[in-house]
């Protein structure tokens, strides 16, 4: 079964995504929402490196709920930075320490960082073990690394590599 429908949520996702985009349901929308839903995972399952297996659903509700919230309270922050003026700012870059191994829940960790208002993912050091980001304003750099892998590290840990 894994071989015909190689990723099951991505299937029913497209498909879903497909009768989103052309705003109509009809029995010919459907089929073909389906038909692309299958298609496109089958024919992209060998470029597909690893199963994604998530651990922890609940955690990753919660990491979701702590993402969110952090993309609106930096919003709110960026904003009054700017508003403060850019002399007051103390932009650095930081080295973040990992401890994630797999190459999805490091992925995650850099696009949830720079997805985050002001910070972004600079660098990732070649043994995989370092992350370097870009703060906008860095009060206490030690504060931010802790912020950070206490934050989403550690649930992106739990997700998908297990830890607890």
């Amino acid at each position: 079964m894994r071989r015909l429908l190689p990723h099951p949520l991505l299937t029913v996702t497209l498909a879903i995504l497909w009768l989103l985009l052309v705003n109509q349901l009809s029995a010919g929308h459907l089929v073909l929402g389906a038909l692309l839903g299958w298609l496109i995972p089958f024919a992209t399952s060998a470029f597909w490196p690893e199963q994604i297996r998530i651990r922890h659903p609940l955690a990753l509700l919660r990491y979701l709920a702590v993402f969110i919230y952090d993309i609106v309270r930096g919003s709110f922050q960026v904003a009054a930075l700017i508003l403060r003026g850019p002399a007051r700012l103390r932009p650095a870059f930081v080295e973040v320490p990992l401890v994630l191994r797999t190459d999805l829940a490091i992925s995650l960790l850099a696009n949830t960082i720079s997805l985050t208002p002001g910070t972004v993912s600079a660098w990732l050091s070649g043994d995989r073990r370092t992350l370097i980001v870009h703060t906008l304003d860095t009060g206490d750099a030690d504060a931010l690394v802790a912020e950070i892998k206490q934050r989403y590290e550690a649930p992106l840990k739990q997700i998908f590599e297990g830890s607890e």
